[in-house]
């Protein structure tokens, strides 16, 4: 076996080769600002609007929708609060979902404490929303919804396409945080009606520190950031440019070779949850098949300390996580999986193992019988 098994590609993945060489000599050759007038400067403006362009092909959007951030935590906040702000005078009422990443969680969040309502929309055991409850919730004075893609903890991916259609019906902005689909799942922004949505490079084999908000024209939406006119007024601050240029082919690459490497994981993931369950008293969080994403498993197991299985995993090599990395330190529970109702005596033995480009048939069945050993060790020793 290779000295470290990573299965924790949804905290992030690796940079390409073919991403970093194409990065490379704009980090070096043409560093040029794209705000200038010379012509290394016209190149790099020129890098920006090809790495532009294959972003609105991927989601089947237009060039002057999109517009590059640095990661998915500030495109969601732009997208909240930048909507929520600018369409405060048609009402103050969001709806989003109990299982949102942090993100959006916490924006909502700040959001109530300026004057807004925000309904959290419970889920299902399975993670996923119930659409009518959704609509349910819907008032005059809704005006906009968000709901992410798919769930970073439990993989359950969420009816995008249902909602959106409740939206574009009702004249609600939709927005959906698709940092953990794009690159796993086909998306069509315009086929969802989707009007923003949220992705980040380092998800999809792209680099740290950039991301993008897809807006579709016509969305009143305020800055989030002011200063400058860079990406045409909306977002200030000189351009990431090799980040740019590595996040347009990262994703041309992750929409290329989707549906072979989705069925790839997909075997893996199966062969992986089929292992974990043959523990006794251990569950599966989320969805089966194909409401599920092809990389994610995650498991809880009864009266094991997740915290404590994770470290021993460390110890023999194999990189996991809790859920998040965003909360990863924290000591509560996830909110995610109490928000599913997972048992009181599952709750702190949560495992997610995220697979990805890296990962192999050896590596599932290593990580399967390390685990059975381990939690038998620790099921052992507490009693």
């Amino acid at each position: 076996m290779e000295d470290i098994i990573y299965m924790d590609y949804a905290a992030t993945t690796y940079l390409k080769k073919e991403v970093l060489d194409e990065m490379y000599p704009y980090l070096t050759k043409y560093f040029g600002n794209p705000s200038s007038i010379y012509s290394i400067s016209r190149k790099t403006k020129r890098a920006i609007d090809i790495s532009r362009e294959r972003i609105a092909n991927a989601i089947n959007c237009r060039m002057d929708e999109v517009f590059f951030t640095a990661g998915g935590s500030e495109s969601d906040n732009w997208a909240i609060k930048g909507a929520a702000l600018a369409n405060k005078e048609k009402g103050n009422h969001i709806i989003t979902s109990a299982i949102e990443h942090h993100a959006v969680i916490n924006t909502c969040k700040y959001l109530e404490k300026n004057g807004f309502q925000v309904d959290y929309v419970p889920v299902g055991r399975d993670g996923k929303i119930d659409v009518d409850l959704l609509k349910s919730k819907i008032k005059k004075n809704t005006i906009m919804v968000s709901v992410m893609t798919a769930n970073n903890e439990i993989g359950t991916i969420e009816p995008i396409k249902e909602i959106g259609d409740i939206c574009k019906d009702k004249g609600i902005i939709f927005h959906t945080d698709a940092v953990q689909a794009i690159g796993a799942l086909p998306i069509d922004v315009n086929a969802m009606n989707v009007d923003m949505l949220s992705m980040s490079a380092h998800k999809f084999y792209g680099p740290k520190g950039v991301g993008a908000l897809y807006i579709r024209k016509g969305t009143k939406i305020h800055n989030l950031i002011h200063g400058g006119a860079q990406e045409r007024g909306k977002r200030s601050g000189t351009e990431n440019i090799s980040g740019i240029v590595g996040m347009g082919k990262a994703i041309e690459m992750a929409v290329n070779n989707m549906n072979m490497e989705t069925e790839r994981l997909k075997k893996l993931r199966d062969k992986l949850i089929k292992g974990l369950l043959e523990i006794d008293d251990t569950i599966l969080n989320g969805t089966a098949g194909n409401s599920r994403l092809p990389g994610n498993v995650n498991v809880c197991f009864k009266n094991v300390e997740g915290q404590l299985l994770l470290m021993m995993l460390d110890r023999d090599g194999i990189c996991a996580s809790s859920g998040s990395a965003c909360s990863a330190g924290s000591l509560e529970p996830s909110h995610v999986l109490k928000a599913i109702g997972v048992p009181l005596e599952y709750l702190k033995g949560s495992v997610r193992f995220t697979l990805g480009a890296g990962s192999n048939e050896k590596e599932v069945e290593y990580v399967i019988e390390h685990v059975k050993n381990i939690v038998n060790r620790l099921r052992n020793h507490n009693n």
